[in-house]
């Protein structure tokens, strides 16, 4: 029985000096890893963060990927010292990773499409867009969406795959802060084209706002179905634009009046034509 006692205990004394030299080594190889993978993403983070070129939204992806990926090679090493086949292991992780990758292809999409426009910045907080014809204003800009509101208040979340899929118009940015409003208006065929030019010339060099360089541009721009088109082209600095495109509608609109020149409805001409005692009305002048 003695012998039989010894013998098991010296059977539990190999496998704990077996195991128990892995168990430390795997203990030991866990913190390390911890810390060193803790140690190099907060190396990143201030590297990332000295940076002026880097959108800050970017500043802690770089080290949590890397924080990330040292884990998961201390992880497979740990496996290793109690004899896990790990090349089993990390091809189950790497089909794995493709069925979540194809699951949630239109979220990974975003987030590519958010890298990029946190690498390029075609906009920043506080730019006014144009995407697909609507105005937004941005208010946060992150991986997977941008928030934004339109003009008139209402918050937007605008996938960043719908953004960079699309041209990008950023009002806010131009390349010598200044932008140029475009209007038409149109004149009765009866009236003066010299006078109604000279009254919009004068309107033009009366308002401070509108720049001198470049020049503005008023002439005729094309003979309508019931109207003369005159073309204003004019150029202001980005920050005037829009109080200055609303105040001309209604000063150029007033000049043209007291000018004596009308804004004519568009009309049509139609006539009236006998022909073998019977008439045939083929028109006569109305408003559309």
């Amino acid at each position: 029985m003695n012998d039989q006692i010894k013998h098991l205990i010296d059977i539990l004394t190999g496998y704990l000096l077996s195991y128990g030299i892995n168990v430390i080594g795997a203990i030991v190889t866990l913190i390390i890893g911890t810390l060193v993978a803790g140690w190099v993403a907060r190396l990143i983070d201030r590297a990332m963060r000295r940076s002026s070129r880097i959108d800050p939204v970017f500043h802690y992806l770089p080290g949590k990927i890397v924080r990330v990926a040292i884990l998961i090679f201390t992880l497979v090493a740990v496996l290793n010292r109690f004899g896990v086949e790990t090349t089993s292991l990390i091809a189950v992780l790497g089909a794995a990773g493709l069925a979540v990758g194809l699951a949630l292809q239109g979220t990974l999409s975003n987030v590519a499409a958010g890298v990029m426009i946190l690498f390029f910045r075609p906009f920043k907080i506080g730019d006014v867009v144009q995407l697909d014809s609507q105005v937004y204003i941005i208010d946060a800009v992150g991986f997977f969406i941008c928030k934004g509101h339109l003009p008139d208040g209402p918050a937007v979340f605008i996938p960043n795959s719908k953004i960079w899929g699309q041209t990008i118009v950023n009002l806010s940015v131009t390349d010598n802060d200044i932008r140029r409003i475009d209007e038409g208006y149109g004149i009765a065929y009866t009236d003066s084209i010299p006078t109604a030019l000279a009254i919009l010339q004068q309107i033009a060099a009366a308002d401070p706002r509108i720049l001198a360089t470049p020049a503005p541009l008023i002439k005729v721009d094309k003979l309508g179905d019931s109207s003369v088109n005159i073309l204003f082209r004019v150029w202001t600095s980005r920050s005037d634009w829009w109080d200055t495109k609303l105040d001309l509608v209604q000063r150029c609109k007033e000049g043209l009046e007291a000018g004596g020149c009308s804004l004519p409805y568009p009309q049509r001409d139609v006539h009236h034509f006998h022909e073998a005692g019977a008439v045939r009305k083929t028109g006569m002048t109305v408003d559309e």
